[in-house]
């Protein structure tokens, strides 16, 4: 492990919307939870888009931009690297990254398949590196309190938990036929926010035994191919011919957790009005708790009051009492605000502790094999709607 005599040299392979959370986060994480971390060298961002790249590096304090993921792997004075490129490429380029003595933490979903999916977790298996995963959204206070608030039978025996993550960057069906819009069903809004929400599921309620009743549709069939690179939801020049649009807009399913809890899951692309609409309500025979992404910086929290007039769910404000909060903003005091931005400050914190081997890390990242068991869950859901919402067995946690 890296010690902290010796700077930690970081790069990013993506320079995107993702790409450019990941390299904000690095260039914040000596600024949250005090000491610990040694100097952090923001070395490179790797884009074949150079001038997307040079943008990303000037704006974020990067000393230079690469033209390809290769020239990362090949510079020997990069430590620990963010692979945030389209799902194909995680698998070759996690390969080349650990044959090189590099950390890495790849962005969700794994990879563009269950075959590279496997395989990178076997190459965590036997990596003598650090390899994780950005679910960022352990990160939010509001969520980690929640998960908190269940493991300590605050809301009693759960009885629901309903999880959303309806957005709308798919709604315009002028918009150019990206990378997104491309392999087999559960690559689409599954996939891509669908994750998101059965990793938050898992992460506060426990594991997913079964699913069943899954419906998987695509309200835009085709859509323009771009005449250029397409950056993150942007919209881009498109010619005139069209495309297939080869995965889900929307999907929905029931699942079963080991505990016997039973869940509601619904996700889309093409929900209008809604940015990035997270929600989730979690519910048990003495309380519930609920979060909205639109509404990062609170979550609502009831139980049993002593006095049935004043009973009812209660606005709790983000604040040093929460996950992350103290320490992890400038302005340590209720109602300042809590963003997207500072879950990924936290989550490459929590990446570089597990690098350096701090005395006090903040909860570790999730790993290649807990992202396989998210697709092994996707593959799941796909599987029950190709055979009219039968249930369908998910692998025990290993």
């Amino acid at each position: 492990m890296t010690t902290s005599a010796k700077p930690l040299s970081v790069a990013v392979i993506g320079a995107g919307m993702a790409g450019r959370s990941h390299a904000a986060g690095y260039r914040n994480v000596n600024t949250v939870f005090g000491a610990g971390l040694p100097p952090v060298r923001l070395a490179a961002i790797a884009d074949a888009n150079t001038a997307l790249g040079e943008d990303a590096a000037r704006r974020y304090g990067f000393e230079k931009a690469l033209p390809s993921w290769e020239a990362v792997v090949e510079d020997p004075t990069i430590d620990a690297v963010s692979i945030v490129a389209g799902n194909a490429l995680h698998r070759p380029i996690a390969e080349a990254l650990v044959a090189a003595g590099k950390h890495v933490l790849c962005e969700k979903p794994l990879a563009g398949s269950m075959e590279d999916a496997r395989a990178m977790a076997e190459l965590e298996r036997t990596a003598e590196v650090v390899t994780a995963v950005g679910y960022t959204f352990r990160r939010a206070p509001g969520i980690a309190a929640i998960r908190e608030h269940v493991r300590a039978g605050e809301l009693g025996d759960l009885t629901l938990f309903s999880g959303r993550y309806w957005c709308d960057y798919a709604t315009d069906p002028n918009g150019p036929l990206s990378w997104r819009f491309k392999g087999g069903p559960g690559s689409g809004a599954l996939g891509d926010v669908g994750s998101h929400v059965i990793d938050a599921a898992e992460y506060v309620a426990g594991p997913i035994a079964s699913v069943s009743g899954a419906s998987l549709s695509t309200q835009i069939t085709k859509r323009p191919l771009p005449l250029g690179a397409v950056v993150g939801h942007n919209a881009a020049p498109v010619s005139e011919e069209f495309g297939e649009v080869e995965n889900e807009d929307t999907a929905t399913f029931t699942a079963r957790f080991e505990s016997g809890l039973v869940g509601t899951f619904s996700v889309t692309r093409t929900g209008f009005g809604l940015p990035n609409g997270l929600f989730f309500d979690v519910l048990g025979v003495g309380g519930r708790a609920a979060f909205d992404q639109h509404r990062p910086a609170e979550y609502l929290f009831d139980d049993a009051q002593p006095d049935a007039r004043t009973r009812g769910a209660r606005q709790i404000i983000a604040g040093p009492n929460l996950p992350y909060f103290a320490g992890g903003v400038p302005m340590e005091a209720p109602g300042v605000g809590a963003s997207n931005a500072d879950n990924f400050t936290y989550q490459a914190r929590a990446f570089l502790d597990q690098v350096a081997g701090v005395a006090e890390p903040l909860p570790a990242c999730a790993t290649f094999a807990d992202a396989l068991r998210t697709m092994e869950i996707i593959q799941a859901v796909v599987e029950s709607s190709h055979n009219d919402g039968a249930a369908v067995a998910v692998p025990p946690v290993a």
